[in-house]
């Protein structure tokens, strides 16, 4: 039986940066950035197994390190944008220019990245954690930091081509990673076919190897005879002072917001922990869950931000509008979905974190998860927006004003009525909740009116052809 579907869908679907060309693009990008939740997945699993204490130890040394590394690494992946405006404005001489501008950046930032696998003692003795638990946080930070260059560089040649909408390099190159993590994982924790067994450190050696696996292939994949014909990634190889400096300027709010979003959303994780440990290990739970909605909304927003890019390059803003508008709508079928499932059946998505759980222990955490659960609905949908809008206005250049929004924001809705919530009115998980659920509203809802103003229409991040 043909089920009719309306004109207006079919003609969305068909036509250019309408739903399919969306997808196609989109669809590399949510597995690859998929496989860095199965990477860390894997990690924590393989270190639960090798000892309690290492597992309580990965936690906050790989979000204090991946904090770190978001500010650089968030400006170095900015180049997709400069790439796609210059493959959009038929100029693809000027792609491997900008490839090698935050090749130089990525160079900077890793070294300044290195710089803090030094002082790892003085930073986790501020932490105040138990002192067994300091000596194997130190023992991780220093491969995470140490090995920092490899996926901050690697956000600059991924722009290559995640820039000009050829995807799938990008998707392979992190299946391979992650399977040597997975591989090295095992080996190197647990001391496998003769070699030492390194605990903790085993795991922060094959997150270094696999990112560096990672960068090995994209870079051989990028710089040959046949791109550099047309592209020149290998004859423009010079450091540009002008081009450098509007990465810079454009690319560095990108950053900073990247930085600021994930130590916002760290910030809102530990003040719910002073609720107690049952509130916060329900709330992990329901934000462990929501990664399921999470990750194809990261390479759905890219794929926006490579659209729009490519459409003000070619000078065409109509096209931008219509990318975004049809990644938003997929964004709410996708989401809206997922959010009816998180109210209609929770016991589902909570199950596998209960299965092999002490029922005694866990029949409190569950009850609060399920609560949890409930906003995570909401948050998932509101996120559309969010995600959906920003990515649109970075495709055009708008950063500076994203990076302003996100500060204020986080700091008014967000950090401090949680803070206030906890530590002085006591009003426990839901409302706590409440403010991450109107805080993601409250970015949404800046960036649309921001986006339906139209200033981004006029914004270029590359220099104007003579």
């Amino acid at each position: 039986m043909n089920i009719p579907v309306p004109k207006t869908i079919r003609n969305r679907w068909s036509q250019q940066n309408g739903y399919k060309h969306i997808l196609y693009i989109a669809f590399p990008l949510i597995l690859s950035t998929g496989s860095f939740s199965v990477q860390q997945f894997v990690d924590r699993m393989f270190l639960s197994w090798y000892s309690s204490d290492a597992l309580a130890a990965a936690m906050p040394t790989s979000i204090l390190s991946f904090t770190l590394i978001s500010l650089f690494m968030g400006t170095s992946m900015y180049t997709s944008t400069f790439v796609a405006q210059y493959v959009g404005a038929n100029r693809p001489e000027r792609v491997g220019p900008a490839i090698w501008q935050g090749i130089y950046f990525s160079i900077f930032g890793g070294i300044i990245v290195g710089f803090f696998s030094f002082f790892a003692d003085p930073i986790f003795n501020s932490i105040g954690h138990e002192s067994n638990i300091r000596k194997l946080e130190s023992e991780y930070w220093v491969y995470l930091t140490a090995s920092g260059i490899f996926p901050i560089t690697t956000g600059a040649i991924a722009g290559f081509f995640n820039g000009r909408g050829k995807t799938y390099p990008v998707m392979w190159a992190s299946f391979v990673a992650t399977a040597v993590n997975i591989i090295l994982n095992y080996i190197l924790i647990f001391g496998k076919f003769g070699l030492p067994e390194m605990g903790i450190a085993g795991a922060g050696l094959a997150t270094a190897v696999s990112t560096m696996v990672n960068l090995i292939i994209l870079i051989y994949l990028t710089f040959n005879k046949t791109n550099d014909s047309r592209y020149y990634v290998i004859r423009g190889w010079r450091l540009e002072h002008s081009l450098f400096r509007r990465l810079i300027r454009f690319g560095l709010p990108n950053g900073i917001q990247f930085f600021l979003d994930i130590a916002a959303f760290s910030a809102f994780i530990l003040l719910i922990g002073r609720l107690g440990t049952t509130e916060l290990a329900a709330s992990n739970v329901a934000l462990n869950i929501s990664m399921i909605s999470f990750m194809p909304m990261i390479g759905l927003g890219i794929t926006v931000t490579i659209l729009v890019g490519q459409s003000l390059g070619a000078d065409n803003p109509n096209m931008a509008s219509r990318a975004t508008y049809s990644a938003l709508q997929i964004s709410f079928a996708y989401m809206g979905t997922l959010a009816v499932l998180y109210l209609a059946i929770p016991n589902i998505f909570i199950y596998p974190f209960s299965a092999q759980a002490d029922p005694a222990e866990f029949e409190a955490i569950k009850d609060l998860a399920i609560i949890a659960m409930r906003f995570v609905a909401g948050w998932s949908i509101f996120d559309s927006l969010a995600i959906i809008f920003s990515s649109g206005l970075k495709g055009a250049g708008d950063t500076k004003f994203i990076m302003i929004t996100i500060t204020i924001l986080s700091l008014l809705l967000l950090i401090i009525p949680t803070y206030i919530i906890v530590e002085f009115l006591q009003l426990g998980m839901t409302a706590v909740w409440s403010t991450g659920i109107i805080y993601v509203l409250g970015l949404g809802i800046a960036y649309y009116i921001r986006f339906r103003a139209g200033k981004w229409k006029d914004m270029r991040v590359i220099e104007k052809q003579n």
